[in-house]
């Protein structure tokens, strides 16, 4: 389906209410709407240029993406001049986690401006994280650097990125225990089957198991989830022994 050449240009009250609630998220207002509006766009949507090209959101989110990995890795290395190439990865990873940037367009309620021919309620959670970093893209595009700096700097730096509260923050509680179980040469399991239970989309549950014994059980929608928060909760079971051994 080909929208009409003129739809990142029209004027309706629609539009205005567009740039009226981006302008409020941005501080600042846009010279190209249109750029924005791309931004928001989701590939059901099926909308091509005048070339054929599909027009979605995933481009700006690939710049938005490598922008954001720039400015916070610009600002961990004015802020930690002690810190090596190792722990300053390890801080941007911890920042730029999926779970952050979903929680961040959460907070700016970014799926409202969403076009799409699927229902809201069907996206996952990563809807979120994918429209903040087109709207990082888009920034980059409309204003330039400086512009996109300013914006990472007052929504995400200057509220979230706290440095000590950074270094004790878990990024994968998985991670995290499968380290410690190699380390204190203990045998552990993830079972992983499908739980569909009442719910409309396929859950799976995870028993997490160490010598045999079940420490902690999940479900979530997909194994990757289930295994995360099975982690989790063993961890705070184990938190005592993992801390002292």
């Amino acid at each position: 389906m080909n929208f009409p050449s003129n739809i990142f240009n029209s004027h309706s009250k629609q539009d205005g209410d567009f740039f009226l609630g981006i302008t409020n998220i941005l501080g600042f207002k846009p010279k190209n709407i249109g750029i924005y509006k791309k931004a928001f766009l989701h590939r059901s949507a099926n909308v091509k240029d005048k070339q054929g090209n599909p027009m979605n959101y995933e481009r700006l989110e690939f710049l938005g993406d490598a922008m954001l990995g720039t400015i916070i890795s610009k600002h961990l290395y004015n802020e930690v001049p002690g810190g090596d190439e190792g722990y300053l990865t390890k801080m941007r990873s911890k920042i730029v986690s999926r779970k952050h940037l979903n929680e961040l367009g959460k907070d700016l309620n970014l799926i409202h401006f969403v076009e799409s021919k699927i229902p809201k309620t069907h996206f996952g959670d990563n809807i979120h994280g994918n429209v903040f970093e087109a709207l990082i893209g888009a920034i980059y595009l409309d204003r330039g650097y400086k512009y996109c700096e300013q914006f990472i700097t007052d929504r995400v730096i200057d509220p979230y990125v706290d440095i000590e509260q950074l270094e004790g923050k878990v990024i994968s509680y998985k991670s995290l225990l499968i380290e410690w179980c190699q380390k204190q040469k203990k045998e552990f399991k993830y079972n992983v089957y499908e739980d569909n239970g009442k719910d409309p989309l396929k859950h799976f549950a995870v028993k997490f198991s160490i010598n045999g014994k079940v420490m902690a059980k999940a479900r979530a929608t997909s194994k990757k989830k289930a295994e995360e928060k099975a982690s989790k909760r063993a961890f705070f079971a184990l938190q005592h022994k993992i801390e002292n051994s």
